[in-house]
């Protein structure tokens, strides 16, 4: 049976996926939309996304799309392990500018479903990590956005130090929660 565990931000899950294992390996059920509607989300998803990090600690995102192009995200990690978080930037939320965050590992099966309203990012926990991702809304880059990753306001709990970091151009410099204004939904 899944397991479903509601983070401190209402709609963020972290859902754990039962393994069945014997002498051969393991099975997974990862996907399953009832039991995913059940947990009340209805998402119908319509893109998959790999992703892969070659460096432990590579930093991607926060990233999110706006509407009408606007993204929940259900990640999970094939290989290695990463620390994914959730930033609340819904105007008018009782938890805006709040964060959420949870390791993900290949080893334990963990993923996290990130509502639309979000801004998420992950940093790798180890060489070789290997990501993927639903979305329920396909890529539109005239919707991007984004928000700093090290924003004191938002104050992150990252597992790496700033020198240990890999980032790209666009993501170092993504503005800050206060410089970001209204996003729509």
């Amino acid at each position: 049976m899944t397991t479903i565990t509601p983070l401190a931000i209402p709609n963020v899950l972290l859902i754990t996926p039962n393994r069945h294992g014997d002498a051969r390996g393991w099975f997974s059920e990862t996907y399953n939309r009832q039991v995913l509607a059940d947990a009340g989300v209805r998402c119908e998803f319509v893109q998959d996304n790999q992703a892969f990090s070659a460096r432990r600690g590579t930093v991607r995102g926060l990233h999110f799309q706006t509407a009408p192009h606007a993204q929940a995200k259900l990640v999970r990690v094939l290989r290695g392990a990463i620390y994914d978080v959730a930033v609340d930037i819904r105007q008018g939320s009782p938890t805006y500018g709040r964060w959420v965050g949870a390791e993900l590992t290949a080893e334990g099966g963990e993923q996290l479903f990130v509502p639309r309203g979000f801004a998420h990012g992950y940093c790798t926990l180890t060489d070789d990590t290997e990501l993927f991702y639903k979305v329920d809304g396909f890529y539109a880059p005239q919707a991007e956005g984004g928000l700093n990753w090290r924003d004191p306001e938002l104050g992150i709990d990252w597992p790496i130090a700033a020198e240990e970091a890999t980032l790209n151009a666009r993501d170092a410099g993504l503005p800050t929660l206060s410089q970001l204004g209204p996003v729509a939904f």
